[in-house]
This record gives C-alpha cells, sequence and structure tokens, in this order.
C-alpha cells in the first residue's frame, strides 16, 4: 500500500501555523483539532518545521514558554515522504527517527497531507483483518 491510498481514505487537510504563532497559538491548535502536531509552514504549502505535544513538554521548564514563536521549539529538519512511498517504508522512517508525525509532499516539495503512525498501525490492522478473513473463508469452503 502506498502513503497516497491512506492519504486519498483519510483525506488531504493538513493542520498548519506559521513559525511566528505563538506556543500558546499551537497549544490551542492541538487542542481543537485533537491533534499531536501540526506542521509549522509560512504558506500552508511549503514546510518549515514540525511541532509536537512533545516539544512543548521539553520546554516547560523555560520562562514565557507559552509566549515564545514555534520556530524556537519546532524540529526544522524534519522528516517526509511521498504519496508514492510505501507505508513499511514510512514505518521504517518513523521508527529510525522516533517521530509520530510526517508530511507528505510532492514532486515539488509543496505539502499535500500528513500520515500520523496511527493512521498508519491502523491500515495495518484492516489489512490484517482483511487477509484474516480471507483465510477463514477459504478454510470454511
Amino acid at each position: 500500500m502506498r502513503i497516497r491510498e491512506i492519504l486519498t481514505s483519510k483525506g488531504f487537510d493538513v493542520v498548519h501555523a506559521p513559525p511566528e504563532a505563538s506556543v500558546r497559538d499551537l497549544v490551542a491548535l492541538l487542542k481543537e483539532h485533537n491533534l499531536g502536531a501540526v506542521v509549522v509552514s509560512p504558506d500552508g504549502r511549503h514546510v518549515a518545521g514540525i511541532v509536537s505535544e512533545r516539544d512543548v513538554v521539553r520546554h516547560l521548564d523555560e520562562p514565557d514558554l507559552l509566549d515564545r514563536p514555534l520556530s524556537s521549539i519546532m524540529t526544522a529538519v524534519v522528516a517526509s515522504c511521498t504519496g508514492a512511498d510505501t507505508v513499511a517504508n514510512v514505518m521504517g522512517v518513523m521508527t529510525d527517527r522516533r517521530v509520530r508525525h510526517i508530511p507528505v509532499l510532492d514532486d515539488a516539495d509543496v505539502l499535500v497531507g500528513i500520515v500520523s503512525i496511527g493512521d498508519l498501525v491502523k491500515w495495518q490492522i484492516s489489512q490484517l483483518q482483511f487477509e484474516r478473513d480471507q483465510l477463514q473463508d477459504y478454510v470454511s469452503h
């Protein structure tokens, strides 16, 4: 299965915030959309970074955290993938990089979606259930 198929199923919407948005704004976005991470983008098309709940927690002991810009806590070197990448490949990247969200870019490096480890695990479970059902049907008949 390719990442484009997961995006077709889940949708292509990506919640993003500009680098100058405050951490307070980020927390509100995470809460409003029930997300674990937000893409940091100046224009909604190009990825400047990604920021997650984990990034906020790592900086909790710093003064005035909520008023700081996202650019001060975001991960600037972002692992990304394309719609042509396989689920297995992207899961490997997530495991190796210890990340739970990966932006999906097109051939021109424009943001077209995002996948989470939850999206990929959900797909894997559905594939296992399908295979189980097929085997049960085969054995029953």
